[in-house]
């Protein structure tokens, strides 16, 4: 995954639009449909989830439901918890049924390619939430927060929680978790995290002691609090038997973060700093109770409310708005993006970062 500078993204932008007969946004200009005014008020737009594997992508079924209808479209909302096959047939059915525009959190953003385009040769247009879809032209836009920034600040919060935590200069002990293989997101944010990690562990301030430092090495299949338990319960019994510590755990969300923490606690381990994703209510309540050590804030509903403004601007035959400097590429094309901006959250800053937040911020209270 690689960021782009303002003028490639500039170009790249100008290009799709002439492939596409967009223009700019004056009025009467059309969005990827070209069909010289957006589409009819009311129209189906489909929305295409992962399986339930967190908090956010529940919540964010929800908010596109309340979203969609109360914008006046008819709305298709759909979880693959079946798997890829499962998701492969939703979206072709969303095409089939007429969607003019869809919405698509993948599974495995590399194994949509035929439906999608399928959606592309029947005018819809189609968006990436969350996850990028890759290997594929018939992808129109992206929307997500900034997920190598996520790992940086998942990097960043490790080290700072370690200086704050087990004092010293180190060196510290510490094991790495990385997400699902099939989820495009989670090399990034790997990738995030090691671009902060890795020169200290050069300088041997950070040592893994298990060895396992590559992505293949570390990733968790699906996402799965049990997989992640089960690496590492062999980890804690391999390499920290006797008086040896593990000081540091790198989790890319908070489902993982607690499965690692209770592979230490069954060791009969001191709970090492663990880092974690998507503010779920049970890490939130373990950040204040001093246990895990931090959390990223991805506000759900800001990113479901910027997706529906984009489908709002296709409706009204615009063009919706990225970030002029960033876009990614998809291993085919450029695709335009708008990312939005994720929080780190510890201890500290749970109650200014959630005050806002009517589920979490009662629980930094008291």
């Amino acid at each position: 995954m690689k960021k782009f500078t303002k003028a490639l993204v500039a170009l790249a932008a100008a290009g799709a639009l002439m492939l596409s007969g967009c223009g700019t946004e004056r009025e009467g200009d059309t969005g990827s449909n070209g069909d010289g005014g957006g589409f009819e008020k009311g129209a189906l737009i489909g929305v295409a989830l992962p399986q339930k594997t967190s908090e956010n992508w529940v919540l964010a079924e929800q908010l596109f439901n309340d979203g969609l209808k109360d914008a006046g479209y008819e709305a298709d909302v759909q979880f693959a918890n079946g798997g890829v096959a499962e998701q492969q047939n939703q979206i072709q059915a969303m095409v089939t049924k007429g969607a003019k525009v869809i919405i698509v959190g993948a599974i495995d953003g590399s194994q949509l390619g035929t439906q999608l385009q399928a959606a592309k040769d029947a005018g819809a247009t189609v968006i990436a939430y969350d996850r990028l879809v890759k290997n594929t032209p018939a992808v129109d836009y992206y929307v997500a927060f900034d997920n190598f920034k996520v790992g940086e600040l998942q990097g960043t919060a490790l080290l700072e929680g370690l200086k704050a935590r087990k004092g010293g200069d180190g060196p510290w002990n510490i094991e790495l978790i990385a997400g699902s293989p099939d989820d495009a997101n989670s090399q990034v944010f790997f990738d995030g995290a090691m671009s902060v990690l890795q020169p200290e562990i050069d300088k041997g301030t950070l040592v893994v002691k298990s060895g396992q430092t590559t992505f293949q090495q570390v990733s968790t299949q699906g996402w799965k609090a049990e997989n992640a338990q089960k690496r590492m319960d062999t980890i804690m019994s391999s390499t920290y038997s006797g008086d040896t510590e593990l000081h540091g755990i790198l989790s890319p969300n908070d489902t993982l973060a607690r499965a690692a923490m209770t592979s230490v606690k069954a060791a009969g381990k001191d709970l090492p700093v663990v880092t974690g994703q998507d503010s779920e209510v049970e890490s939130v309540k373990s950040i204040m109770a001093g246990e895990q050590y931090s959390t990223i804030y991805k506000d759900t509903t800001a990113l479901v409310e910027h997706s529906i403004t984009m489908v709002n601007n296709l409706q009204e035959g615009k063009t919706p708005e990225i970030n002029d400097d960033e876009s990614y590429d998809n291993e085919v094309k450029v695709v335009p993006a708008y990312l939005l901006e994720p929080k780190i959250v510890t201890k500290e800053t749970a109650a200014e970062i959630y005050k806002d937040d009517k589920t979490l911020g009662p629980l930094t209270k008291g």
